[in-house]
Order: structure tokens, then C-alpha cells, then sequence
């Protein structure tokens, strides 16, 4: 049998076969490598334009993603809280003493228009808003103020002021119409007979020494001013019995020169009203002068001197029927409930004559009612 062409072949031609074969094989793949070469360019832009186009739409959901995150992280921390500043504990204070049951019951609101708490560290400027204002509500209260002595001329003034000491102006009025009828000038007054002049005088006691008292001052005017009462206070207070205090009252009221008349119930308010802390009349004529203009001195002191009587009492203040207890530190030393306090007033505020026999018409005017003579009922 005849063997395949193959076999026939000889081993040179079946090498020439191989490398021939193998030869086309390397150029067929070289050709796909250039054609796919070719397409790639062409495949990257087609890529391209279908990423450009899903972007926006990967980015929007992206952007609503990282904003709903940043929402959901800020609701759920809380806003910080600010540090609050360290308490800091006060020095133990020493036990209060305790205020007898009236003290404690429940106090009615002060009728005053605004309130005001004044402390220990009160400054200066609101010291003296408080204090003027003070001075403005009294004024108001008191719109008749006067002198409550009765006087015709500047020495009736003078030796009822110096008699006043250690009484009430009532008892001295009850008790100068008698002496200024006997002894109308200081020329009469100071040639007097002294046991006389005490036995009128004996109503306002201490009347042995307020009769040395008013018939030296006499004697003073006689031979030193002519019969006349002078009107300065570095000569007033030469005179036997007159010191700063009476001088004031004289200048302030018999010849309209502005003072501060600090007699025992001026020096107990201002020190309630924490004006000031001074004891000394000199002292604290100073230092409530410092909170006025000069010219309210004489009607400030009216208005200090008439509530003190009246209603701001030395023992008993009648705190619920104070006008002023607002701005008053002093508030609920006394009576606190109204009905209480309006039993405590006195004089025309309580429904009683006033201090004077003969008061000024405006008193008068005002529903005041002039006192009873000595011995009426």
C-alpha cells in the first residue's frame, strides 16, 4: 500500500511546513492586535460619554446622601452648653436673730410707687437719688409744713425754740402765750423777776434752768445786738442757751436763711433712712447738707421733723401707713399691716389737733385743726 503524502515527505519539508505555519499564525495575530488597537479609542470615548452622563446624577445622589449625614449628625449632637461660672460659697454668716412673732407676720406691699432695696453698698449718686427722692414724697404728704412752734416775730421764736428742749412744741405753745403777755421784748424779759418766769415756765420742765436760759439770752440782746435778734449764725450762737440746732430755726423761719434743724427725730430717721451712720448733730447736719442743694435745707427739715411725729415714731414706726416705706431700709421695724399702723398716728394725720394754737392758713386749709390752750379739756 502507497504511504500518505506526509510520510512521503521528507523530513526538510515537514520542517519548511512547520515554520510556514507557525509564520502565519504569528501575522494573523498581529493583525487582530492592530484591529483591536484600532477599536479602543473608540470604546474609551464611548465610555466617557456614558460616564459624563450618570455623573450628575451619582453626584446629586451623593450630595443629598452627605447633606441628609451632616442633618442627622447635627440633630443628634446638642449644642454646647455654655460653662456656668463656679458657685462660689459664701463665709458662713452668724445665725440671725430671730424677730419676735409681729415682725414676722406677712408683710403688705409698702404703698409707695416703685420699690426700691438699698443696701449696705449703696453707691453715692443712688444715696442721693434715694434720699432727694425721699424728700419729694414727704412733700407731697406734707405740703403744709411748718414750723410747729407759734411765733409773731423772730424773738418769740427764739425763746420758744430754746424752751422746746426736753418737751413738745405743744406744751410750749400752751405755755408761751402767758410769757410773751407779761413780757413782750427782751428789755422786759431780762429785767424780769426769775421766780415769776419759772412759775410760768414750770409746764415745760427744766424750767429753773430755761429760765436762766431766756432771760440771759435777753440780757445778751439788750446789751449786745440792741434788743434785736441777729441774723447770723456766728452771732446767734453766742447767745446764752442757742446752739447750731436753734439757730437754724431761727435763721431758716424767721428770716428765710437756709439750715438743717437736727433735733431728736431728724437724727433718728436719717439714720433709719441710712443718710447716715453719724451720731454727732454737728456731724450729721453736715453730712445730710452734703445730700441737698442749700435751698431745701429749711423745708427738708419740716418734712424729716413732721414725719417723725407723725407716723416714723421712736419706739413704734407706723411702717403700713408710711408713704415711703419702699425706699426706707428701715421698712418693718414697726407696724406692717395698714389698719394697725393708722392707729398709731398722731396728730392731724390721726384725726388730733396739730402742735399749734395759731397755725399757718394752708394748715388750716388743709383739714389740720389748731391745738386746745393750756388746761382745756
Amino acid at each position: 500500500m502507497k504511504k500518505p503524502a506526509e510520510e512521503r515527505a521528507t523530513p526538510a519539508k515537514r520542517a519548511a511546513a512547520k515554520k510556514a505555519a507557525e509564520k502565519a499564525a504569528t501575522k494573523q495575530a498581529a493583525t487582530k492586535k492592530a484591529a483591536s488597537a484600532k477599536k479602543a479609542p473608540a470604546r474609551k470615548a464611548a465610555a466617557k460619554k456614558t460616564a459624563a452622563k450618570q455623573a450628575p446624577a451619582k453626584k446629586t445622589t451623593s450630595a443629598k446622601k452627605a447633606t441628609s449625614a451632616k442633618k442627622a449628625t447635627s440633630a443628634k449632637k446638642p449644642t454646647p452648653a455654655k460653662k456656668a461660672a463656679p458657685i462660689k460659697k459664701a463665709p458662713a454668716a452668724k445665725k440671725p436673730l430671730v424677730a419676735p412673732k409681729k415682725a414676722t407676720a406677712a408683710v403688705k406691699a409698702a404703698p409707695a410707687k416703685t420699690v426700691v432695696h438699698p443696701g449696705k453698698g449703696e453707691s453715692r449718686t443712688a444715696l442721693v437719688r434715694r434720699a432727694r427722692r425721699i424728700n419729694r414724697e414727704l412733700a407731697e404728704v406734707y405740703p403744709y409744713a411748718h414750723p410747729e412752734l407759734d411765733f409773731d416775730n423772730p424773738f418769740q421764736l427764739l425763746v420758744a425754740t430754746v424752751l422746746s428742749a426736753q418737751t413738745t412744741d405743744l406744751r410750749v405753745n400752751q405755755t408761751t402765750p402767758a410769757l410773751f403777755a407779761k413780757y413782750p421784748t427782751p428789755e422786759d424779759l431780762a429785767a424780769a423777776n426769775p421766780e415769776e418766769v419759772e412759775e410760768i415756765l414750770r409746764p415745760c420742765g427744766f424750767f429753773r434752768a430755761k429760765t436762766r436760759s431766756v432771760m440771759g439770752l435777753s440780757k445778751a440782746l439788750v446789751e449786745d445786738f440792741g434788743g434785736e435778734v441777729p441774723g447770723r449764725l456766728e452771732d446767734l450762737v453766742k447767745l446764752p442757751g442757742v446752739g447750731r440746732k436753734t439757730a437754724f430755726v431761727v435763721l431758716g423761719n424767721a428770716f428765710g436763711r437756709p439750715g438743717i434743724t437736727v433735733d431728736t427725730h431728724f437724727q433718728r430717721l436719717v439714720r433709719r433712712w441710712r443718710w447716715t451712720e453719724e451720731t454727732d448733730p454737728d456731724k450729721i447736719e453736715a453730712a445730710v447738707g452734703a445730700l441737698f442743694p442749700k435751698s431745701d435745707w429749711t423745708d427738708l427739715s419740716h418734712h424729716v421733723i413732721w414725719h417723725g411725729r407723725r407716723i416714723c415714731h421712736a419706739r413704734k414706726p407706723a411702717c403700713g401707713a408710711c408713704s415711703i416705706a419702699a425706699l426706707c431700709p428701715a421698712y418693718g421695724e414697726g407696724e406692717t399691716d395698714p389698719e394697725k399702723a393708722r392707729k398709731l398716728l398722731k396728730y392731724e394725720k390721726g384725726g388730733l389737733p396739730g402742735q399749734r394754737l395759731k397755725p399757718p392758713q394752708a394748715y388750716l386749709d388743709a383739714g389740720g385743726r389748731p391745738a386746745p390752750p393750756l388746761g382745756a379739756g
